[in-house]
């Protein structure tokens, strides 16, 4: 099977070690777990221009024998304290590899999409860099960590390591040139994270027009104003229930109801999970998770666009759903088998519900 090294990472960062991760470093969980799922993709696409630069991958191979153990004292560490000391060596293993110019980058994109800002931020990128480097090491197992191997594993990663950026996060990296070992996956992960803007734009370029036209019209009809004073009153009528009841009518942007987006993926989901019993039916459910996964990131795009109401309101649908969900995940984990297949998968899912309504 094809490998992911997202996906290894990320079941190694099960949501036990993310609560221990965010208690270590004094972060609320929510952001956590928005930041890592971030911060793995950047490091891999970061570590990727490294690997296309002049003696760049024999860099990376020769840190990658340094850090083959780093996932054991990773473990070791958060159960017995010392992160500041691992923290300083991952930032100097970033900083080594990056320079400061580009780890300076990473953090600032990473720390402003999940607020954790800038500082914050590198932090959690000097605990989770050891973490990448390990995974990759123990991925090599018994073959040589060389340049060669390096080079090639990374560049065999690059539509994995775009289409794990969440959406909108492309955007913040982009013009400092850490995605540029992506070539045209990291374009397409950036077009797509646009597309929700430049519809919101063009549908409220389209309204406020419309509004316009029914200004100039009420004001040519205004010497028989009694005449157009009934339609008036009902059209009013109609959008103050409209933005008003927001709740009911649909969570809209740029003309798609997201309310209804994230209730169907719900559903989705717990029917999904209904349906795992063991490996083989976990394999079959496989790729409707990563639907599932692909239509929280469309709606993730656009709740930027919401009004501090409508988030109330997009938590409302999210949060109480939360409970059963992750009875779901517990449950189809604990089967003989599964985890293997679904871990990356579900563990990817919780995080960006959560993300969804911090």
């Amino acid at each position: 099977m094809a490998i992911n090294l997202v996906s290894l990472v990320t079941q190694y960062l099960t949501p036990e070690m993310i609560g221990r991760i965010a208690s270590a470093l004094g972060f609320d969980r929510t952001p956590t777990q928005k930041a890592i799922i971030a911060a793995i993709p950047a490091i891999l696409a970061a570590f990727s221009k490294v690997a296309a630069q002049p003696s760049g991958a024999q860099r990376l191979a020769d840190v990658a024998k340094q850090q083959s153990s780093a996932l054991d004292s990773f473990a070791n560490m958060l159960g017995k304290g010392g992160q500041s000391s691992f923290i300083d060596q991952g930032s100097q293993l970033l900083s080594s590899l990056l320079g400061g110019r580009d780890q300076n980058a990473l953090a600032q994109a990473v720390g402003k999409f999940a607020g954790l800002g800038q500082d914050g931020a590198g932090s959690l990128l000097g605990m989770l860099a050891p973490v990448v480097m390990g995974t990759i090491a123990q991925h090599q197992g018994t073959r040589p960590l060389d340049a060669s191997g390096i080079s090639s594993l990374l560049a065999s990663q690059k539509d994995n390591i775009a289409a794990a950026m969440p959406a909108g996060f492309s955007n913040l990296l982009s013009g400092t040139g850490l995605l540029d070992a992506l070539g045209g996956a990291a374009r397409s992960a950036t077009a797509t994270g646009s597309e929700a803007a430049r519809a919101a734009g063009t549908t409220g370029r389209a309204v406020a027009d419309s509004g316009q036209r029914a200004a100039g019209a009420a004001a040519a009809a205004s010497r028989n104003w009694l005449y157009w004073l009934i339609p008036i009153l009902a059209i009013a009528a109609v959008l103050a229930y409209l933005f008003a009841r927001p709740g009911e009518q649909g969570l809209l942007v740029g003309g798609v109801d997201i309310g209804k987006q994230v209730t169907d993926s719900i559903s989705s989901l717990r029917t999904t999970l209904d349906g795992v019993t063991d490996v083989a039916s976990a394999r079959a459910a496989l790729p409707k998770l990563q639907e599932v996964t692909a239509q929280i990131d469309r709606v993730d795009g656009m709740v930027g666009q919401l009004s501090t109401d409508q988030r109330k309101l997009l938590a409302g649908l999210v949060n109480p759903a939360m409970p059963a969900l992750n009875q779901l995940f517990d449950k189809v984990l604990a089967i003989p088998g599964v985890a293997e297949v679904l871990r990356p998968a579900i563990t990817v899912l919780r995080a960006k519900l959560a993300a969804l309504v911090a």
